[in-house]
C-alpha cells in the first residue's frame, strides 16, 4: 500500500470547488456539490474503505460530522479508487462500509476518477475545506495521528480550521499535507 504525503497542487488556496454531481452509494441517487455544499464551510474528504489510515480515523470522522453538523458545516465523502483492483472499494462495499461505521454524510463515488483529479486528492484521506463562497481555506491532514501511533485521531487540524471558518477568522496558512494511502488509479 503506497503511502504518500504531499499537498495538492491543483487547488490552491483561494480557489473555488470544482462542482461535481456522483452517486451516493448509500441512497443510490445522484448528488451534486451544488445541492450538498453549506453557506457557512462545506468539508470535501476523499477516503476509501480499505486504506488503514482511513480505518484508523473513520469514528474521529463520524464525531466531527456529528460536532459540526449542526453549526451549519457540510461534509462530503468521496472514494475515488479503481474497484477493479480493489473490490473493497466497489460501491457496494462503499454502502455496507458507510452504514457499519455510521457516516452521517454522503459517500459518493467518483467511478471516472476525474473529480479526484480536479480536486489534486493525492491520498485517502484527503481533506479540503471550503467556506460559505465555495474558496479553499483548508487542504491536507486530519490531524497528527497514524495508524499504530498510539494517538486516537480527533480530527484537530480540521477543527481549528472549521473554527477559524465559523468565526469569521482567516484559517492558518500554514498546513500539514494529507498522510494516507495514494489513490488507487487506473491505468
Amino acid at each position: 500500500m503506497p503511502m504518500t504525503s504531499e499537498n495538492s497542487t491543483v487547488l490552491t488556496l483561494g480557489a473555488s470547488a470544482p462542482d461535481f454531481e456522483l452517486v451516493d452509494t448509500v441512497s443510490g441517487q445522484r448528488r451534486s456539490l451544488a445541492e450538498l455544499k453549506s453557506d457557512k464551510a462545506t468539508v470535501v474528504m476523499f477516503i476509501c474503505n480499505h486504506c488503514p489510515y482511513v480505518k484508523h480515523v473513520d469514528q474521529a470522522l463520524v464525531q466531527l460530522a456529528r460536532d459540526y453538523m449542526p453549526r451549519g458545516v457540510s461534509f462530503i465523502a468521496i472514494s475515488s479508487n479503481d474497484p477493479v483492483k480493489y473490490p473493497e472499494d466497489s460501491p457496494e462495499r462503499m454502502r455496507e462500509e458507510a452504514l457499519r461505521v455510521g457516516y452521517p454524510f454522503p459517500y459518493l463515488f467518483d467511478e471516472t476518477q476525474d473529480v479526484a483529479r480536479t480536486y489534486g486528492a493525492v491520498c485517502t484521506p484527503d481533506t479540503f475545506i471550503f467556506d460559505g463562497q465555495m474558496k479553499l481555506v483548508y487542504r491536507g491532514q486530519l490531524d497528527d495521528t497514524r495508524p499504530n501511533s498510539g494517538m486516537p485521531a480527533t480530527a484537530a487540524d480540521v477543527r481549528a480550521a472549521l473554527d477559524a471558518v465559523l468565526a469569521g477568522l482567516p484559517v492558518n496558512p500554514v498546513q500539514k499535507p494529507s498522510v494516507g494511502c495514494s489513490i488507487k488509479w487506473r491505468d
